[in-house]
């Protein structure tokens, strides 16, 4: 197969692939813009986490749980999140079918309620199921999205090699902008697709690469595996090494955690405490140590009956423990946001989704205008022939 045949089915694969899935990378990517800015636009509006400190003690995780039980009876509380002082206590309540998912925030000294929020309502809520489901059913939506992401890079790559020049002397006007007063539209919009589409090829393929370690399971597996990760690929909680008969029936040893965790992490933002499941299983606690990060976060393990630590063959652990493939698949969420480089990488990230959302634009403009171009009609006197 010639060169130029072999350039003529890729780009048609290009176009093909680039219509079917050009709305859903335009919802995902500007979806994508607001989420990214997520935490920032929050923090002007809600004050309802906020209390004035004081010299008491913070009510106990088993307190949190009690009064926050009385709001949502039946419901399953995931866990408690102890912050600074003059933070208040936020209860987690998360259920996967039927979907739940609120917080009950509570004064840490008083245990009066605060605030009741609804995670599953309000505006980043609808950007949310809109950028990993386009706001359909999930099992239908997250399919759809997931497959169409993963296209995309098929896409990227394709297009780098359309984009690419038979010739080296012809790069440069591949690289920069030429437009002149009487440059029509087409050739603008062409330069808008290719050029722009050049300059952001490399963190589109990060955006999309990430979002598919996200969105499957082989595919995050297979990544891990790929980079030399020896443990567990999974969020693993081991169970307890003791039994209830260890403890004395007055002592509540996850009552004690917290304090002891502030004595061990003293400079820590925050402190999730998990309730166990069973009896079996042990308590799990999340550390954080940075704003508007997640990979950093410690992952400490320990025994529900005596508060002994155990450690876990999964990734996610004490970070300092963890080896490089660890870190880099722990890392992927705050890179696929931008946040991994504070704010000029979610800036990065921001100005990435909206440039990848103009692609489907201009390409499908680009295809209309190929396809449905105008043409001279051509007169009745010149289809006669002279005899």
């Amino acid at each position: 197969m010639v060169k130029g045949e072999l350039r003529k089915k890729l780009l048609t694969i290009h176009r093909i692939l680039g219509i079917a899935t050009g709305l859903v990378v335009f919802i995902v990517s500007i979806t994508g813009c607001f989420w990214v800015f997520r935490e920032e636009i929050e923090s002007l509006y809600v004050d309802y986490d906020n209390v004035t400190p004081q010299e008491e003690s913070f009510i106990t995780v088993t307190e949190a749980h009690d009064l926050a039980k009385a709001v949502f009876p039946q419901k399953h509380i995931h866990g408690a999140l102890y912050g600074k002082r003059d933070e208040a206590v936020e209860v987690i309540f998360y259920e996967i079918e039927p979907e739940f998912y609120y917080s009950v925030f509570l004064n840490p000294y008083s245990g009066e309620v605060l605030h009741i929020k609804d995670h599953l309502s309000g505006f980043f809520a609808f950007i949310l199921k809109g950028h990993v489901r386009l706001w359909l059913p999930p099992e239908i939506g997250e399919q759809v999205v997931s497959i169409s992401i993963l296209l995309f890079m098929l896409i990227l790559v394709s297009g780098l090699i359309l984009w690419w020049p038979k010739k080296k002397s012809n790069l440069k006007q591949r690289l920069r902008f030429k437009w002149k007063p009487g440059t029509r539209w087409k050739r603008k919009n062409f330069d808008l697709h290719s050029i722009v589409g050049f300059y952001v090829y490399s963190l589109a393929l990060v955006l999309a690469f990430t979002g598919s370690v996200m969105a499957f399971n082989w595919f995050y597996y297979g990544f891990y595996k790929a980079i030399g990760g020896e443990k567990r690929a999974e969020f693993y909680i081991p169970n307890n090494i003791n039994t209830a008969e260890t403890i004395e029936k007055d002592v509540l040893p996850i009552d004690r955690l917290i304090p002891l965790l502030r004595k061990d992490s003293p400079n820590a933002l925050n402190y999730e405490v998990h309730y166990p499941a069973t009896d079996s299983t042990s308590i799990y606690v999340e550390v954080a140590h940075s704003e508007g990060l997640y990979y950093d976060n410690d992952y400490r393990f320990f025994d529900q009956y005596t508060l002994e630590e155990i450690e876990t063959n999964g990734i996610y652990g004490k970070y300092d423990d963890a080896k490089f493939a660890d870190k880099l698949i722990r890392m992927n969420y705050d890179i696929h946001i931008g946040s991994i480089g504070g704010i000029i990488g979610k800036i990065i990230a921001f100005l990435t989704s909206l440039i990848i959302a103009s692609l489907p634009v201009t390409g499908t403009l680009l295809w209309y205008g190929r396809k449905y171009k105008s043409k001279k009609k051509t007169p009745k006197w010149a289809s006669s022939t002279v005899s």
